[in-house]
């Protein structure tokens, strides 16, 4: 996850969001930055977990990602550029190796010449009086076509890019002249953002490309950068409680900060795009796509208690043709209190029986490092929810749902001592270096503080120690897990700082994140890549092409090593597995809530696989309604599903769960404990 928050520190983005002003700038490296590359390959030459080569395999993997860092739609590169270009594409490492950085500049240098180039078509040649009865479309997948020809080729690609545009504001009722100043003005911004651009800047992005290559956790900071990231995650810490980061001309969650007004909303997740924003219940609300990031931010944060409505696009959806949501959040300021795990209790009648559920929501794991050095009560994730069950087996619940849906980790330890809190003792996650020995974080407490029935939610943002925690209950037959695959994060990282290998420099150096050892399960199976997978599965837009550690090319590979001596519990088993499936696969046919959900889903899928959509007014239109009156209609159906006085397969408490997963999580809890399990 963190990936998509250095994409935004970085500005390495899809860089319709990049623009040059009128007068040409030529960048170039200094000797400090040369001299710091070399010291950046010698690093991931010689420490990163995978051992990998710096040559003319990897040179040729750097090529092709500096260039989609650059122009991943290929809106800017002609095909004689690429031609011109591709003389680079085995000599990178060596250049890199030497602290050769001219050719990345020159690359740069060229992307912004042709940036500059497309600009000047918009301000001078684009014609805004668009014919949007005209019957052709504008192809959004950027694999489905090729580098331009001709600059008349690629004249017509931004006029329909921009005809798409135009038509999006069109059908939010905007007039033609708000439509031609707005679109010019989000040029503008984009051309004031990169007119600040300096040689540091391109060396940052080059580095991290270079960087990345060797797998997606790997990056490179800048000092700047660095300081900068730090100043992001504090404000992150403020508004909303969000991570933002752009994509394309969009303002994207990268990730909801636990506990924060954003989290607690359960209105916006990680990948919703925002598209628009307005102050208070009465303010106008402004279209900030195409906006700098810290414009959109300044925009987004405000005062403790006050309100800040937002226009999104859900994750999954695709943009071009989903109408926003809007959605309405409370600011508030974030405290380290708000991310500990909280938990309720709902009732739910099954089959004429009632049951009490108990729910532990986990935000993240943290750990109070500094208070428990030095010998002070400290804080944790597993100390929380230790006092928690003891609350909930006061309460005498019937079983425990572990919601860890977006959790994208924390303290390796705490995921460690959570699992011993529902198994006796033994190993818990295995973790090998890159010199292939491997060290096994164990349980030592032979203490189960609860022993009843289990489930654990998950989703497909549910990362790194979320990954150990159901990974091990699952591995141990201790409980069932529920929902989407896991992301599939299974690699560690340290912060390196450069400065301490060359102690006698006076000025800052950067620092490289570096990937230095990889998780596995205690059955030996690693959770890189594939995650964990769920014993129960339920409908997921999020698919593996798209979303969590599959998507990224330079995703380290799934491997098996030796399992760990360990002994199963005698909770679970296939049979009693295959039962509850087949209790789900009933509901997912045949109950309301779960049929609307999978049919929201499959539509999503599809949505994402679009690889072009219509430039024509009424089939916009007819797409744009269509989608409102799916999503009307699932909204009536969650109000008759609510409404619904036959409680034999509903949960019945004081606010009705509309929450499709969660529902779901506390029905497969209540069959498990009714075929008298835990």
């Amino acid at each position: 996850m963190l990936r998509y928050i250095f994409i935004a520190l970085f500005f390495v983005i899809n860089t319709e969001a990049f623009a040059f002003q009128a007068e040409e700038v030529k960048l170039s490296p200094t000797e400090e930055q040369s001299m710091e590359a070399r010291l950046v390959a010698g690093l991931l030459s010689q420490y990163h977990y995978k051992n990998i080569a710096i040559d003319d395999e990897l040179s040729s993997i750097i090529y092709d990602s500096y260039l989609e860092t650059l122009d991943a739609n290929k809106h800017y590169f002609l095909k004689e550029d690429i031609e011109d270009l591709e003389r680079y594409r085995d000599r990178l490492d060596d250049h890199i190796k030497l602290g050769y950085l001219l050719p990345a500049y020159e690359i740069f240098n060229l992307f912004s010449q042709r940036f500059q180039e497309r600009m000047n078509f918009i301000e001078n040649e684009l014609s805004y009086e668009f014919n949007f009865n005209v019957d052709e479309s504008i192809v959004i997948d950027p694999d489905s076509i090729q580098w331009a020809e001709s600059k008349a080729e690629l004249n017509d690609r931004w006029r329909k890019l921009v005809k798409s545009q135009a038509l999006d504001l069109k059908l939010a009722d905007k007039a033609d002249t708000a439509i031609t100043r707005l679109i010019k003005e989000r040029y503008e911004r984009l051309d004031e953002t990169i007119s600040k651009y300096e040689s540091r800047d391109v060396f940052q992005l080059y580095m991290n490309t270079f960087a990345e290559s060797f797998d997606p956790h790997t990056s490179y900071f800048s000092p700047a950068t660095s300081e900068n990231f730090k100043i992001r995650m504090s404000q992150s810490l403020e508004g909303i409680g969000a991570t933002l980061t752009t994509q394309s001309d969009y303002t994207r969650v990268a990730s909801v900060v636990p506990g924060g007004p954003a989290f607690e909303s359960k209105l916006i997740n990680t990948d919703d795009k925002i598209v628009a924003v307005a102050q208070g219940m009465e303010g106008e609300f402004v279209n900030v796509v195409g906006w700098r990031l810290d414009d959109v931010v300044q925009l987004i944060r405000g005062p403790k208690d006050s309100k800040v409505r937002l226009m999104i696009i859900p994750a999954g959806k695709n943009a071009a043709t989903t109408p926003p949501t809007e959605i309405m959040i409370v600011r508030d300021k974030i405290k380290l209190d708000d991310q500990v795990p909280y938990s309720e209790v709902k009732e739910i009648y099954r089959e004429g029986n009632k049951y009490n559920i108990g729910i532990i929501t986990i935000p993240s794991f943290y750990l109070d490092f500094e208070a428990m050095r030095n010998g002070e009560e400290y804080g944790s994730t597993t100390g929380d929810v230790k006092k928690i069950i003891a609350e909930l087996k006061e309460k005498e619940v019937d079983g425990i749902v572990v919601d860890l849906r977006s959790n994208g980790g924390g303290s390796l330890q705490e995921a460690i001592d959570l699992s011993g809190l529902f198994i006796k003792e033994g190993p818990i996650v295995q973790i090998r270096d890159a010199d292939g020995s491997i060290e096994v974080g164990a349980d030592k407490d032979p203490e189960i503080v609860y022993d009843g029935p289990l489930t654990v939610l998950t989703n497909r943002f549910s990362a790194s120690a979320s990954e150990i925690f159901s990974g091990a209950i699952q591995d141990y037959k201790r409980g069932v897990v529920i929902g989407e695959n896991t992301f599939g994060k299974g690699t560690v990282q340290n912060l390196i700082s450069l400065n301490q290998f060359v102690p006698k420099v006076k000025s800052d150096l950067g620092q490289v994140k570096l990937t230095l050892a990889k998780y596995y399960r205690v059955n030996g199976s690693s959770t890189q890549h594939k995650g964990v997978k769920p014993d129960i599965k339920m409908p997921s837009p999020y698919n593996a092409k798209n979303f969590g550690e599959s998507s990224y090319e330079r995703a380290i590979e799934w491997d098996q090593i030796e399992t760990s001596d360990f002994e199963k519990t005698n909770y679970l088993n296939e049979q009693v597995i295959a039962k509850l499936n087949e209790k789900h696969e009933f509901r997912l046919n045949n109950l309301e809530y779960l049929k609307s959900l999978k049919q929201d889903v499959d539509e999503a899928i599809m949505d994402q696989e679009r690889a072009s959509i219509s430039l024509n007014m009424e089939k916009r239109k007819a797409e744009n309604e269509a989608a409102l009156e799916r999503r009307n209609a699932a909204n009536k159906l969650n109000e008759k599903i609510s409404a619904d006085p036959d409680i034999k397969n509903k949960v019945n408490t004081d606010g009705e769960i509309k929450d499709p997963y969660l529902r779901e999580g506390i029905v497969v809890l209540a069959d498990l404990i009714a075929l008298g399990i835990g």
